[in-house]
């Protein structure tokens, strides 16, 4: 099967690691591709294309700022994504439900325990 082109969607332009740090540094504020790229110690090259993917998805916007172009996230391009991963949150929910059930029955257990006889 063929991969899909890695601009096709969010889901594609998020897989590489990179461009993750790149949306969580954009969480803080617009930044300059000269300071992304320092903070994830890249080239600017490597940065400007790493920002060109998520622009074209969707979730990155560039405004003019005098002479600098200023990269700041667009949240609304996550929606697809925080849709898929929410379909997962009724899961996780009732897993850490029944965990902490089993926790609780634990220390019950624990408690009705009679004393062993190093105990006393």
């Amino acid at each position: 099967m063929a991969r899909a082109a890695t601009t096709s969607d969010a889901f594609n332009a998020i897989a590489e690691p990179q461009r993750r740090e790149i949306l969580v540094l954009l969480r803080y504020g617009e930044r300059p591709v000269t300071d992304l790229a320092r903070d994830l110690g890249m080239t600017q090259p490597q940065a400007s294309k790493h920002l060109r993917v998520l622009r074209e998805v969707g979730l990155v916007r560039v405004r003019e700022a005098g002479k600098q172009r200023l990269y700041g996230l667009d949240a609304r391009g996550l929606r697809p994504i925080h849709e898929w991963v929410g379909g997962f949150e009724r899961f996780w929910s009732e897993s850490f439900d029944r965990l902490d059930e089993y926790v609780q029955e634990l220390k019950q257990a624990r408690q009705e325990e009679p004393p062993d006889d190093d105990d006393q």
